[in-house]
């Protein structure tokens, strides 16, 4: 690995005033713990909110390249998300990012499906130039992803090939990939 990768995640919260441990940090700790993968955390509860935390991580960020995955934890269903009752669709969320994801994997927590045309994801894509989108087909409050998203995280570690992450991805954890439903656009 010629250079250190991190994770940008961003939790939508009703409130980011109020200041609360969520599984979501409890998972990048252990990540960052036991498997030296780091990662900033931020929560936001608008899409304002959202934007100037992307915002933040390109202009004043000076290890921006480093940040291979933004990892999105973010209620909402198929083809959106919502912050604080506010729906807003993949290809508006696109068009927030426009251009500036290139190369990076946007993942969605299992708190949302991600469920795609593959217009919709070519479009999404293109407009801001990531490198994979990928998420889960089942929706549950009951099972987390967060395990599985550890490991698929951990895997980055090895190489940048999202396809072979994926394939050992289900060979190491079919079972899990299976019951939630593990999607990958590319």
């Amino acid at each position: 690995m010629d250079y250190e990768k991190f994770i940008f995640c961003l939790e939508a919260v009703a409130d980011v005033e109020t200041d609360s441990t969520t599984e979501v940090v409890k998972n990048l700790e252990d990540l960052a713990f036991n498997q030296g993968i780091d990662s900033i955390y931020k929560t936001c509860d608008t899409i304002e909110g959202l934007e100037e935390s992307l915002n933040a991580l390109l202009y004043d960020d000076h290890n921006f390249k480093n940040y291979e995955i933004i990892y999105l934890v973010m209620p909402g269903e198929a083809n959106n998300i919502r912050i604080n009752n506010y729906y807003y669709s993949l290809e508006e969320i696109a068009e927030l990012f426009e251009g500036r994801m290139k190369g990076k994997i946007l993942h969605f927590a299992n708190a949302k499906i991600l469920d795609l045309t593959e217009e919709e994801a070519q479009y999404f894509l293109d407009i801001t130039g990531a490198k994979a989108i990928s998420g889960y087909g089942e929706e549950s409050v009951k099972v987390s992803s967060s395990g599985l998203d550890k490991a698929f995280f951990s895997l980055f570690e090895d190489t940048d090939d999202v396809v072979e992450i994926v394939e050992e991805l289900h060979q190491k954890y079919y079972t899990a990939c299976k019951l939630l439903d593990f999607r990958l656009y590319y």
